[in-house]
């Protein structure tokens, strides 16, 4: 079978095998966990894959061509290891997964059976379970570009190619109150017009809830107080007095990328595209019908 060394093949040959299951997971920020359903700990590639987590797996589905492989990992959740504070914020959501079935007498002798990332978690009476999601997952999102009138980039990507560290179009900063992790409130935060940061992104830096974030709904002035508040709340405790980052918000429409951001050379969208509407146009008698531009 593919990817099986000449060394895993002897062994799986061999009638008597010391065959166990490992996984790794790598965050978005950085933290690793291992996970393997052996009775004593392994290590291999610097991570140590913990025996004692009660993590296990259902059987992984895979296949030739290009279609998805999927699995599932289930597992008590842990002070140790997995916590539901940090699935609640968010912190495992797309996170890198990477499963082996390894010699646990020899752990060089493995055989790398699934690379793909954490999907849907879901959680009750003390468990968790997460669908993993093969590489070929990619491949059911629309890909190509799209004919529309508003902008297809996102602000400061490539396409874009807007400098998102540009002064006046980041702030960065302690907030001074955070109610239920989506409302985040400064009492001097002055220098930006009301709604400059909607349709932006909420950053938390300082070390509480690093590498959190959120899309801003709404950025109103009111009584000198700047009230940003987001679409989903930051799941995360402790905030106030935190340091957050402020990016200016885009709503994609071909004005605000000229006058806002003077950005108009990088426009994807297609300002001119006809409404729909341009169909049931028609000659007429009243008024002046001189087929010119209908922007």
């Amino acid at each position: 079978m593919a990817g099986q060394s000449e060394a895993f093949l002897e062994h799986a040959a061999s009638g008597l095998t010391t065959l166990c299951r490992a996984w790794a997971i790598n965050r978005a920020d950085g933290t690793s966990f291992g996970f393997t359903d052996h009775d004593c700990d392994l290590s291999f590639d610097g991570i140590t894959f913990r025996a004692d987590t009660g993590l296990s797996a259902a059987a992984l589905a895979q296949s030739t061509g290009l279609s998805v492989d999927n699995t599932e990992a289930l597992g008590a959740l842990s002070d140790a290891s997995v916590r539901e504070d940090e699935i609640e914020a968010g912190r495992f959501d797309g996170a890198e997964v990477t499963a082996w079935l390894v010699n646990w007498a020899e752990p060089d002798v493995r055989w790398l059976q699934f690379r793909g990332t954490i999907g849907e978690i879901h959680r009750s009476g003390g468990a968790f379970q997460a669908e993993l999601r093969g590489l070929t997952e990619a491949l059911n999102r629309p890909l190509g570009r799209i004919y529309q009138k508003p902008c297809t980039a996102v602000l400061g990507d490539a396409n874009c190619a807007f400098d998102l560290s540009a002064p006046g179009y980041v702030h960065e900063g302690p907030v001074d109150r955070v109610i239920e992790g989506r409302v985040f409130e400064w009492d001097d935060l002055n220098g930006f017009e009301p709604l400059w940061f909607q349709r932006g992104r909420l950053d938390v830096v300082s070390e509480t809830g690093a590498g959190l974030w959120g899309m801003i709904k709404s950025d109103l002035v009111r009584d000198g107080v700047r009230r940003i508040e987001l679409w989903e709340p930051v799941r995360a405790s402790g905030l106030d007095g935190e340091t957050m980052r402020l990016t200016a918000g885009c709503d994609k429409r071909f004005e605000t990328c000229r006058l806002k951001f003077n950005n108009l050379l990088n426009f994807q969208g297609f300002p001119d595209l006809p409404s729909e509407d341009w169909m049931m146009a028609y000659p007429t008698q009243a008024g002046a019908n001189t087929g010119g531009s209908r922007r």
